[in-house]
């Protein structure tokens, strides 16, 4: 749903797009942008654009010795997994509001190869809490954590109402159920995926441990909001809306 809840989550990550002055780039190539009066040649905008997303969005992108699926909704590029970018891992434990935090689900200890090496973190990748969202190396070159009003695009393509993507609470009934992945959630919740988003059910850290695996996904969005950190969203295996 789209709420505020200052848990530690997971991480998708958006593509920036290539706007070099003029031209920008989708799936198809690069193309005239009209919007801005100021221009570079087509030949530059095609050598940014293949360095981000070689072969499109819908091929697989490398960061951090890990190739990355990404999926085209609309005319957004999505990662369609977690992230895994993990310089170092907390047991559960572990806390703060101001330094960054990585956590794989179920993991206690404190030896990176060791929590790599885990089949949830090959699975989910890593949860974070929000100082670490906000570092620079989260997302690989030309690609970002999307805003809140980012994932409502997303939310208005797969054809939840603009009154519903901008609402509180669960809300656009059965979007949810075109982003869930079609295998791992609890109580026979799998989704569809016809959007090919994959969301996976990788739980969530909070205060005392890790917790709701195989029953809810959670989400950060880069929107800081008054009375917690930040927009989230979240899927659950006994509904088809977004939270």
């Amino acid at each position: 749903m789209r709420d505020l809840i200052p848990l530690l989550l997971a991480v998708v990550v958006l593509s920036s797009g290539c706007d070099p002055d003029g031209y920008s780039c989708n799936s198809e190539g690069c193309y005239a942008d009209n919007d801005n009066p100021q221009y570079q040649t087509l030949e530059d905008c095609n050598s940014i654009c293949e360095e981000q997303i070689p072969g499109g969005c819908g091929s697989l992108v490398l960061y951090d010795y890990y190739l990355y699926s990404t999926v085209q909704i609309g005319d957004q590029c999505w990662f369609a997994e977690n992230c895994r970018y993990l310089p170092e891992v907390s047991p559960s434990s572990e806390e703060s509001t101001k330094a960054p935090y990585y956590y794989v689900y179920d993991y206690q200890g404190t030896d990176v190869a060791a929590a790599k090496s885990t089949e949830n973190y090959e699975t989910y990748g890593v949860l974070y809490n929000w100082p670490a969202v906000m570092t620079d190396d989260i997302c690989p070159s030309g690609w970002h954590i999307p805003s809140d009003g980012e994932w409502q695009t997303m939310e208005m393509e797969l054809g939840m109402s603009e009154a519903d993507a901008s609402s509180y609470g669960a809300r656009g009934s059965p979007v949810g159920d075109y982003m869930k992945s079609t295998y791992g959630w609890n109580d026979g919740g799998n989704g569809s995926n016809t959007s090919g988003f994959t969301g996976l059910p990788g739980g969530v850290r909070y205060w005392a441990g890790f917790t709701f695996e195989g029953i809810y996904s959670y989400w950060w969005t880069s929107s800081a909001s008054p009375g917690a950190e930040a927009w989230i969203r979240i899927l659950i295996n006994n509904g088809s809306d977004v939270g």
